[in-house]
């Protein structure tokens, strides 16, 4: 499916009118109820396009608010930027919450209803695949954490033990006592080989994890974990950063196996959902 979006409009003339901005394609007989969900627009209303047998929820928006320039300003805001994503998943989960619902790409726009039907009728077959893909199911996300390695401090460091290192040959006042440099050179060997175990281990539990929660998932996704510090100062070492296709009715499940195998690894396992399956619609 072309996507029509803010890297540019297809004439001069739309962006000094109308645009039609598509949040998401659904299976809803007369469209869903969106009453209170106002999308990227304020004070323009929400409406259902049919294309076959198909829903497509839309709204019509100022076309000079999303040329290139005007988009290149709003990636640059972050605030404004959070305020549009966050517009435009709500009326998806506005929409997911009463039917299946595939939801398109931030900033899909086309210039009128006409071209936007089009464009959208020539992809159906993709968007009835991935409806019934994503039907009755929630999209969950999982992450691993390794646990502390056991001598070490919260930053990695070595518990204090580095306080006896030999000072320097000419500091008489302070001379190791003979073979203390082979001990130390060795509790470093040593500690090096914990630290390799431990990270060893760390990514058997996260095999043992994913492994798991694909047998409950339809399908799922591995992403790339996160490094240390990169979510408000948090210094955990991720392990696993997946997310997982899960049938509503094994929504349950899903969290008692969480709490078992957070019980049997002792690791630090976050479970997030359910959320609109996102990542597993497809490219459309």
């Amino acid at each position: 499916m072309t996507e029509r979006g803010p890297k540019a409009s297809e004439t001069s003339e739309a962006s000094k009118a109308g645009a039609l901005y598509v949040y998401a394609v659904c299976r809803a007989d007369g469209g869903p109820v969106l009453d209170g969900v106002s999308g990227v627009a304020r004070g323009e209303p929400l409406r259902s396009l049919p294309f076959g047998s198909l829903t497509a929820i839309v709204q019509t928006v100022r076309a000079a608010e999303f040329t290139d320039e005007a988009w290149q300003e709003r990636l640059a805001d972050e605030p404004e930027l959070e305020r549009y994503a966050r517009a435009h998943h709500e009326v998806v989960s506005a929409v997911a919450a009463q039917a299946p619902t595939v939801p398109l790409p931030l900033a899909t726009l086309y210039n009128d209803e006409d071209r936007a039907r089009r464009a959208l009728d020539n992809e159906s077959a993709r968007f009835h695949t991935a409806l019934r893909r994503i039907a009755h199911h929630a999209e969950w996300g999982v992450k691993v954490y390794a646990a502390a390695a056991s001598g070490e401090d919260a930053s990695g460091g070595d518990g204090g033990r580095a306080a006896q290192r030999p000072g320097p040959p000419g500091d008489r006042g302070s001379r190791p006592a003979p073979g203390a440099g082979r001990a130390y050179l060795e509790r470093r060997r040593n500690l090096r080989a914990r630290r390799e175990q431990h990270r060893e281990d760390s990514l058997r539990v996260a095999e043992t994890v994913d492994a798991q929660v694909s047998r409950i998932a339809t399908a799922s996704r591995r992403l790339r974990p996160h490094g240390p510090g990169t979510a408000g100062g948090d210094h955990r070492v991720q392990v696993l950063n997946a997310t997982y296709l899960v049938a509503e009715h094994r929504s349950a499940e899903l969290d008692l196996l969480a709490r078992d195998l957070r019980k049997r690894t002792g690791a630090r396992i976050e479970l997030s959902g359910p959320w609109v399956p996102y990542s597993f619609v497809g490219e459309v």
